[in-house]
């Protein structure tokens, strides 16, 4: 039976990968700080919690044993983090790193992170130019992106059969920000109508954390030192995220589709791309991905996730940064523009 290391594997995508590896027959183990965070349904799929701190190398040492036939680092944000990982890597058979399209500038150095939205020729390739590598603060805008590019380039110099992912917006269940919860809230308020600026055709690809766990399959079975980037087969603009979202739970409402002179505290939601954000999956394809499914197919799961957990728990899914949210659920603001149609 072939084992698997997930570091950080009870996050997102680390839960979905787990899931993928354990119904292919893998044996799973799963590290992180506190075992109180391993989802339910991991373990009962059979996954192991290893107890290791991403920033003690022995400890992760020690999580890896004597080896293992996958490798995958959730959790790898620095050039320091991707140090850590290389004598690991070495013991692997194959090494996955998740990293982000938030690496990808445009002919002008903007990205996804700058102020000015980047304006892409059209679907991004991996041979994109990057930021340059960067070793500030990496849980900050500016420093997030620069901060992946070193440790991508630590791991691809180094040789190691390490392939890099880079995925864009991921959902799925057990996100703490899942984006799609700036619709499902509506559905449960009941709200008549859904807002969204630019008419909703800001189109900034989604990738499926069932997408990323399919992908990681495939380059298990094909170690390489590579790059791939990890989206959905399908780029949903805004409008059609709210009309999947909505469809899926039954729920009709007016759609209110802003111009771009409209009160900037309307409409706000986490796809405001201006200018169309898509990742060329061809190189993938190429290595023999099959995706999972679509954006409504993969997106179902996390829907009823964050149903079930609202109608359980006090109105918010535990975890859920509800700070990030707030300014999408300007209810008065909205309330106040129907009033004033109306009239």
């Amino acid at each position: 039976m072939p084992r698997a290391l997930i570091i950080g594997g009870t996050g997102l995508i680390g839960r979905a990968t787990a899931h993928r590896l354990l119904a292919a027959g893998w044996r799973v183990d799963v590290t992180g700080r506190n075992p109180a965070n391993l989802p339910a349904d991991l373990a009962a799929a059979g996954a192991r919690f290893v107890a290791a701190d991403r920033a003690d190398p022995a400890a992760l040492r020690t999580a890896l044993g004597t080896g293992a036939d996958l490798l995958v680092d959730c959790v790898c944000y620095t050039a320091r983090d991707a140090e850590a990982l290389l004598p690991l890597a070495g013991d692997a058979g194959s090494t996955v790193m998740i990293s982000s399209k938030a690496v990808y500038v445009d002919a002008d150095g903007n990205h996804s992170n700058s102020d000015a939205p980047p304006r892409f020729a059209g679907p991004v390739r991996e041979t994109q130019p990057t930021l340059a590598p960067g070793d500030g603060d990496h849980q900050t805008r500016e420093g997030y992106g620069p901060n992946k590019v070193a440790a991508e380039r630590v791991l691809l110099d180094s040789g190691a059969p390490v392939t890099v992912l880079r995925p864009s917006k991921v959902h799925g269940t057990g996100a703490v920000r899942p984006r799609e919860w700036v619709f499902v809230k509506r559905v449960l308020d009941r709200r008549p109508a859904v807002f969204l600026a630019n008419r909703g055709e800001g189109t900034d690809h989604t990738t499926a954390a069932a997408n990323i766990a399919a992908l990681v399959e495939v380059v298990a079975a094909r170690p390489g030192r590579r790059i791939l980037n990890s989206a959905d087969p399908d780029a949903p603009s805004a409008l059609e995220i709210a009309r999947t979202v909505a469809r899926h739970l039954g729920h009709e409402w007016a759609e209110v589709l802003l111009d771009g002179d409209a009160d900037p505290a309307l409409g706000q939601h986490p796809w405001p791309a201006p200018y169309p954000i898509v990742l060329d999956m061809t190189a993938a394809l190429d290595l023999g991905y099959v995706p999972a499914g679509d954006f409504a197919a993969t997106v179902a799961a996390e829907i009823d996730w964050l149903v079930e957990a609202t109608t359980r728990g006090a109105g918010v899914p535990a975890g859920v940064d509800t700070d990030w949210f707030a300014p999408m659920f300007d209810y008065p603001a909205e309330d106040a523009y129907l009033a004033g149609r109306r009239s």
